[in-house]
């Protein structure tokens, strides 16, 4: 047998799809919703912290003294520490015991919020937030999904999940509210210390979480740690940076000493992605060696074969794309284009957090009568109605009516999707590889988002910039200005307020009628830039449904009429009866 070649498989990990094991009633199923109430608090923590800070960045560089460059390289530093180290974080829940890795990832990610709301200066907050709370980070969000499959099981389970996959869905849409109003009436320190708040309290409830799996004595192989931490990092790096860097052709390339950053005149965006692609490559050739050698392996590669288990973290990573894409247009459309602040702007997301909640529990009620597949592709269907239903209602002026529908049914869609999923990936497999799990799907959560806002991003900016320059060039305004506007957005066009351009014209030697008009021709380039981006969503929401085919089609069997005081059946963990 060649290096290359997968070993013989275990029952558990075949390329036949396994049934989903399945569960005796177990005190699992009688576990207090306390416990899911506290993973969900922690899982609403992990995910506010990379969608509060987006709303708050100005006031955090008047506070600090540093700038936006600054403030976006520590947003981008915090996604790439879990990129590197998720599937790390995950393996450690094997070794100390999952409920240890969650208390001790809980009490440092608490640290770095203290330490990020106490900052004087970026250093400080790049090291709290961007290292610390990171590396908490990644060793909370794997054991959370290992610690439902030990504290759940059957129809409690999907329950669970389903409010795991409600508190990341309302982060995502509260983010902006929280933020909003905490930068406009108090400070963004308090974001943080809020943070320090809610895990303090989930450590103290820790001890009602049950953790059925005792720590397995193991060597974390070093060699897999650096291949799938630098393999990931350059590919979620090369992504982020796309819509500075370009896809393929230089944009706006780093330099040294002047000199940009292109090798043979190619963007570092590729070669990131190929580096990083390599590296990934040679990680799974290593995990396969590993086990053909009876070593542990840092993930158990095997499990790819299970259909079900690729089909759903496919559809996890293509929801958290289309999330991410979404709530990197809404913003722009609602700041920039149509002025308004950051209280405003969470105001109008906030029906998307209602509906995600409400159908993130409807969808477990619909798990009685209808299949996972099913309910996945409705959800996944709703997604591509509700961004069509978006692109309608983006103007100069906003269509209220459509806009409003158009995020409350995306939420719905996002609550329909959260519904399934996780209980979809963790019943895959037995209850001794869900740490693994877990971590898979925190590196699909996680390229999912950086692959959505690249694509959307690179697509929103290449858009503005041709279409700017196009409607500059069909207008009254003189040549010179025409010309000059052509040559500054060869290289792409930087998003700024529409409102703003007034004044930089003005600033620029144009009179206030050149001005006015420059404005007019930005904001109607922006508006036109949004609408094919969000063709560009459409396009992303469609094609996921190809991840949807592995979903268990299975429907629940129907249950026959119970006379009175009869036991209820046992669940098993997909959610049926026995």
């Amino acid at each position: 047998m060649s290096p290359s070649d997968p070993p013989p498989e275990p029952a558990a990990t075949a390329a036949v799809d396994p049934p989903a094991p399945r569960e005796p009633a177990t005190d699992a199923a009688k576990a207090s919703w306390t416990v899911v109430v506290a993973l969900s608090a922690a899982q609403f923590v992990m995910v506010l912290d990379s969608t509060v800070m987006n709303v708050s960045i100005s006031q955090v560089v008047d506070d600090l003294g540093t700038t936006v460059s600054a403030m976006q390289a520590a947003i981008t530093f915090y996604t790439l520490t879990m990129a590197a180290l998720m599937l790390v974080g995950a393996k450690l829940g094997d070794v100390w015991g999952r409920l240890r890795a969650f208390v001790i990832g809980a009490i440092i990610y608490a640290l770095g919020s203290l330490t990020t709301a106490l900052s004087p200066n970026i250093v400080v907050l790049f090291l709290g937030w961007s290292v610390v709370e990171g590396v908490g980070a990644v060793l909370v969000i794997p054991a959370i999904a290992a610690l439902i499959a030990d504290n759940y099981s059957g129809r409690a389970r999907v329950t669970a999940y389903a409010m795991i996959g409600a508190a990341s869905g309302a982060a995502v849409a509260a983010g902006p509210l929280i933020g909003g109003y905490l930068t406009t009436y108090l400070s963004w320190r308090y974001v943080f210390i809020g943070e320090v708040v809610v895990m303090a309290v989930v450590v103290l409830f820790a001890r009602r979480i049950v953790d059925r799996h005792a720590p397995v004595r193991m060597r974390i192989d070093l060699a897999s740690v650096l291949l799938s931490s630098a393999g990931l990092v350059l590919i979620v790096l090369g992504l982020l940076q796309s819509k500075t860097w370009g896809w393929i052709i230089p944009l706006q390339s780093p330099e040294v000493n002047g000199f940009p950053i292109e090798p043979f005149g190619i963007s570092l965006t590729t070669w990131f992605v190929l580096a990083g692609g390599v590296l990934v490559a040679w990680f799974f050739r290593r995990q396969r060696h590993l086990i053909e050698t009876g070593q542990p392996p840092l993930l158990d590669v095997t499990l790819f074969s299970i259909g079900r288990l690729r089909s759903g973290l496919g559809a996890l990573g293509a929801q958290y794309a289309v999330t991410a894409g979404l709530f990197f247009m809404i913003p722009v459309y609602l700041q920039m284009t149509l002025g308004f602040d950051a209280l405003e702007t969470g105001l109008k997301i906030f029906p998307l957090s209602i509906s995600l909640i409400l159908f993130s529990f409807a969808g477990t009620r619909l798990s009685s009568i209808w299949s996972p597949r099913t309910i996945v592709r409705v959800g996944q269907l709703v997604l591509v109605a509700s961004a069509v239903l978006l692109l309608s209602s983006v103007d100069a002026e906003l269509k209220v009516p459509a806009f409003g529908i158009g995020m409350f049914t995306a939420g719905a869609a996002l609550g329909l999707l959260a519904s399934q999923l996780g209980n979809v990936n963790m019943s895959s497999v037995g209850a001794e590889k869900s740490s693994e799990v877990g971590g898979m799907q925190g590196v699909f959560q996680n390229l999912g988002s950086s692959l959505g806002t690249a694509l959307i991003g690179s697509v929103l900016i290449g858009a503005l910039a041709t279409s700017f320059a196009g409607t500059v060039s069909a207008s009254e305004l003189p040549d010179d200005v025409k010309q000059t506007v052509a040559e500054r957005t060869e290289g792409g066009v930087e998003l700024i307020p529409a409102a703003s351009v007034q004044q930089i014209g003005e600033d620029a030697g144009l009179s206030e009628d050149e001005a006015a008009e420059l404005t007019r021709a930005y904001a109607a380039a922006q508006v036109q830039a949004l609408r094919i981006a969000f063709v560009g969503l459409i396009a992303i929401a469609l094609a996921a449904l190809v991840f949807s085919k592995g979903i268990p089609s299975d429907a629940p069997p129907r249950r026959a009429p119970r006379r009175r005081g009869a036991a209820e059946p046992a669940p098993d963990s997909a959610g049926g009866t026995e």
